[in-house]
């Protein structure tokens, strides 16, 4: 079984910066795309970032241009930095690695940011 064990999150001023890490218990075989999601109270887990295999990403309109996805593979490592935050982008953010036929997430890791 592989577990994702996210690290990072924690408590900012407004215009801060994070970087948020997810590591796997083990090397997972044939990954598609690695990511983070956030999910907020009463609202639906949101897409922030992706990185595929090949190292092509994708980001939320709303953090384009502030968070950095990149993966580390040799460390079955993916990271989000995360700059100029905003109060906004305060949520419990989950690391999502999908691959032929599974699809996992860990735990989440709090992210808040004070205006």
């Amino acid at each position: 079984q592989v577990q994702l064990v996210e690290s990072g999150g924690g408590l900012v001023q407004a215009g801060g910066s994070l970087r948020l890490s997810c590591a796997a218990s083990r090397s997972i075989p044939s990954i598609l795309v690695m990511g983070w999601y956030r999910q907020t109270p009463g609202k639906e887990r949101e897409l922030v970032a992706t990185i595929s295999s090949g190292g092509s990403t994708n980001y939320a309109d709303s953090v384009k241009g502030r968070f950095t996805i990149s993966k580390d593979n040799a460390k079955n490592t993916v990271y989000l930095q995360m700059n100029s935050l905003k109060p906004e982008d305060t949520a419990i953010y989950y690391c999502n690695v999908w691959r032929v036929g599974s699809n996992y997430w860990g735990q989440g890791t709090q992210v808040t940011v004070s205006s």
